[in-house]
């Protein structure tokens, strides 16, 4: 498949064989049990080199495969809410989404309406803020929510801790940290 009639031909070990005829440098390519590969077509005269050229193949895969294994893939999870939504099994789902979160990935929220419920989207836009207010120090919403006939989303993304601690936006900690802790009265308070 190598058109010109003259190439320049390297070995198996990389050293040049020098300028030869094609059909020279595929004889010897044959008797060494090898391949001859183009492996640079604009060059004059053009490159060949004498390889082994499935082992080549493989090699390059495996080099694209070890690269791949130290990417990370950062997947769009989704979890859905309805406007009533019990207690417990909204404490369920946030639960999965700050796993999401953790995780790297992004998650898009979903409020799903049905019925009447479509005729007022902002009971879904209350989900979706009281979600943010809950995920405040791990996400952020990436753009606008998008409301639709049948459904209000959102898509969080992880907050990237490098230079700006998330205790720092609030230093009092969490707002169920800030409960949880022995809330003191303000002496205005403390005489009624």
């Amino acid at each position: 498949m190598i058109q010109a009639k003259e190439i320049r031909v390297l070995d198996d070990e990389k050293s040049p064989l020098g300028v030869l005829p094609t059909l020279q440098a595929l004889t010897i390519a044959r008797e060494r049990g090898l391949d001859l590969v183009e492996i640079a077509p604009t060059a004059q005269p053009p490159v060949c080199r004498i390889m082994d050229y499935g082992k080549f193949l493989y090699e390059e895969h495996k080099k694209e495969h070890q690269a791949k294994k130290h990417q990370k893939q950062i997947q769009i999870k989704e979890i859905k809410f309805r406007p009533k939504i019990s207690v417990h099994d909204y404490d369920f789902k946030m639960k999965h989404i700050k796993r999401f979160i953790e995780e790297g990935n992004k998650v898009k929220v979903t409020v799903m309406l049905r019925g009447r419920e479509k005729q007022k989207p902002e009971l879904g836009q209350q989900v979706l803020d009281r979600v943010k207010i809950d995920m405040k120090d791990l996400a952020a919403q990436d753009g606008e929510a998008r409301k639709q006939d049948w459904a209000v989303s959102a898509l969080l993304v992880p907050v990237k801790l490098g230079g700006k601690d998330a205790k720092a936006k609030n230093p009092q900690g969490s707002p169920k940290e800030v409960q949880g802790h022995g809330q003191e009265k303000n002496p205005a308070q403390q005489g009624e």
